[in-house]
């Protein structure tokens, strides 16, 4: 009796362990969260920027002229070809004229893998309160462009083309250093010719820099001194795309893989697809069901032995 009584359940566990590995759902892998996005790059650019302090003749004060043509940010474009700006007690309280070209252009984009400005002038005179009728500089054509790439080292150029005149002379400029003109009763310019500067990061460029110090002595006006900039552009590297924070998971070369199994009404070479894109199933797979066979045909003989112990 004591040993019919425990052959049950034992047979009963056997068969219903058996069962449970063949239903039960097969474990996938997850991998970590998702890669975070990188940040975008940046640039901008300026056809003119012009910084001068304006001194009065009928008072002791001085009149500030700041000033910027076309500045744009990334991402965006800009084509106005003439500037003009009202300051009190020059010239009569009428718009002074700064700047007039044929072509001034400004352009600027960028994302998460390049960033790029770019600045150009064409047939551009610049003027100063006080000289309505001398120019301080006239140029053919000047440019100026900066590419921040991802994984690459950032670049600037600036090119000034054709002839340049500052204070009605023809300049001669040098890329050894800043060019200085002075003019009798005039003033002094200085011209600086296609500066760049470039880091691990950043590039910027400007195609013409020039330093001002002119007595007008005309309008009201006693002198102008300052800085003006011609075709300025900048740029900064994207930070790209963050690494992914786990690799991908290689893909296996899978083979086709049997598994066996005994017992009492259990048929032999069961065969499992090992199509584990499909199936979700791993490489124990085979394994696992062979396992659960064998256990179910134990199962199945110790049902028949108990069962012929009772009818004993």
């Amino acid at each position: 009796m004591n040993s019919n009584t425990f052959r049950m359940p034992a047979a009963v566990l056997l068969a219903t362990g058996a069962m449970a590995l063949l239903t039960a759902p097969p474990a996938l892998a997850t991998g970590g969260g998702g890669a975070g996005a990188g940040g975008e790059g940046k640039a901008g650019a300026v056809v003119l920027r012009a910084g001068l302090d304006v001194g009065l003749l009928n008072k002791t004060g001085h009149v500030p002229l700041k000033a910027t043509l076309n500045e744009v940010s990334a991402p965006a474009t800009a084509e106005k070809t003439a500037l003009t700006v009202t300051l009190d007690g020059v010239e009569g309280n009428k718009p002074v004229s700064v700047l007039r070209a044929d072509v001034a252009t400004s352009k600027a984009t960028a994302d998460k893998n390049r960033a790029e400005a770019e600045a150009n002038l064409a047939k551009a005179s610049v003027h100063v309160p006080g000289l309505p009728l001398l120019s301080l500089v006239e140029v053919e054509k000047v440019t100026s462009k900066a590419v921040c790439e991802a994984g690459k080292k950032p670049v600037a150029s600036a090119n000034v083309l054709g002839k340049v005149t500052a204070l009605g002379k023809k300049v001669t400029l040098s890329a050894g250093g800043p060019t200085e003109l002075e003019v009798p009763g005039v003033g002094v310019v200085n011209l600086e010719l296609s500066g760049t500067q470039t880091t691990s990061t950043t590039a910027a460029a400007a195609a013409l820099r020039l330093k001002v110090s002119v007595n007008p002595l005309n309008l009201n006006v006693a002198q102008v001194d300052g800085e003006i900039v011609l075709a300025e552009a900048h740029c900064e590297t994207p930070a790209g795309p963050a690494p992914s924070s786990a690799p991908p998971a290689a893909n296996p070369d899978v083979k086709q893989q049997t598994g066996t199994g005994t017992g009492s009404g259990i048929a032999s070479g069961v065969t499992a697809d090992a199509n584990l894109a499909e199936t979700g199933g791993g490489s124990l797979t085979p394994y696992v069901a062979g396992g659960a066979l064998f256990l179910l045909g134990i199962g199945g003989v110790a049902l028949l032995v108990t069962s012929r112990g009772r009818t004993s």
